[in-house]
């Protein structure tokens, strides 16, 4: 079976979806690896590196979408302008392809629709459900951990005062407040990077043992008023919340938004569009010179206001909703992608062969499309088709 690593197109996308060693370790395999030519140099690998691992370097992209059965991504399908045309368009029927696709985000509804109609399966890794034997193929919780890290950094960098309490010749100044809304993985390494940082932190999540993980490190835990029994869906996940309730959790975590320097922003539900819990009007009440970190952007982000892929300053708020946040910590993030990509093909492709069970849970959740049928249960609902 051939592999396809194409460069990453993403402005600013530095990561790659292979390193040398995965590619290695895919050559040990038994596949063929197609890297295209100085993908993986935004993450300090270079291509000698690949040639030694056994990869072939390919010059151009849609030689590499020809050739390959298998194309792994780290980002989801966009248009290429170098190109003059689409990475959905530049697959073939019958062709597989795993990468981060968030089909439930209105914003990928359309390249969904596309992928589908074109016959390629696509897997998408915000679909890998977290349970122990898919824990190494996770790359979600990789990422996560990543852009709970630098999140907290880069809203920092935003901010006009330090994060530490400082004790100055000319008097006091008093440490930064933080709140971590969704406290999963990116919560929780948001919330102990702000508490290395120096400030004070507060954490919200509408579930119990969140809340305790919360609690476990230090953060203030602010009451959600959310219902144990509505809040915890299959698997321990955060459930969708009926309108009302969503509008009680709001108004319980208005206060407490409205005092922080910066809001974190985390909170997901598996496969669907993320809820709204900051409103237009709980921004225009928060600090001048609050940050909100919004990392739920790619499935439509928690604050009314986030801008999809900038940043932008509004009621004297900066609203952070950049989109690849895990891509600006590229040698990390990509050493870790790498390998939960390597374990999951490994556990995909028997005889050099995909094999998809579809009563397999973890094909369940992260099967997008298949035989030009949409079946991702999540974008189906979103797009209005369940």
């Amino acid at each position: 079976m051939t592999i396809g690593i194409p460069k990453e197109i993403m402005h600013d996308e530095a990561r790659v979806a292979a390193t040398p060693e995965t590619v290695g370790k895919f050559v040990k395999d038994g596949f063929e690896v197609l890297v295209e030519r100085h993908a993986g140099e935004g993450a300090l690998y270079d291509d000698e590196e690949y040639i030694k691992a056994g990869a072939t370097m390919i010059d151009d992209a849609q030689e590499i979408y020809d050739r390959a059965e298998l194309i792994l991504k780290v980002k989801e399908p966009l248009m290429n302008e170098a190109k003059g045309k689409h990475e959905v368009d530049m697959m073939h029927k019958g062709q597989y392809l795993i990468t981060f696709i968030h089909p439930a985000s209105p914003v990928n509804h359309e390249m969904v629709k596309k992928l589908t109609a074109k016959g390629v399966t696509a897997i998408t890794l915000d679909g890998i459900p977290r349970i122990s034997r898919a824990q190494n193929m996770d790359a979600l919780t990789s990422m996560s951990t990543c852009a709970g890290y630098k999140g907290i950094l880069m809203a920092a960098n935003m901010m006009t005062t330090f994060v530490p309490q400082m004790f100055t010749a000319v008097g006091q100044i008093k440490p930064a407040k933080v709140m971590v809304i969704g406290v999963g993985v990116a919560g929780l390494q948001a919330l102990a990077t702000a508490k290395r940082l120096g400030a004070i932190t507060y954490a919200a999540d509408i579930r119990p043992m969140a809340s305790e993980n919360a609690g476990s490190l230090g953060a203030k835990v602010v009451d959600t008023t959310v219902p144990a029994e509505l809040a915890i869906a299959e698997g321990g996940y955060a459930n969708r919340l009926p309108a009302d309730v969503l509008i009680q959790e709001q108004e319980a975590l208005r206060e407490t938004i409205q005092d922080m320097d910066i809001v974190f922003c985390s909170a997901l539900i598996p496969g669907k569009i993320a809820p709204i819990i900051i409103t237009e009007e709980m921004v225009k009440g928060m600090k001048k010179g609050a940050v909100i970190v919004d990392i739920s952007i790619d499935q439509g982000g928690n604050c009314e206001l986030t801008p999809k892929g900038g940043i932008e300053k509004k009621y004297g708020v900066t609203l952070m909703g950049v989109k690849n946040i895990p891509g600006l910590l590229p040698t990390s993030s990509t050493w870790m992608f790498s390998n939960n990509l390597y374990n999951l093909v490994s556990y995909l492709v028997k005889g050099g062969k995909v094999v998809l069970d579809r009563n397999d849970e973890i094909i369940q959740k992260s099967l997008v499309c298949i035989d030009g049928e949409l079946v991702h249960a999540g974008a189906r609902e979103a797009m209005g088709l369940a």
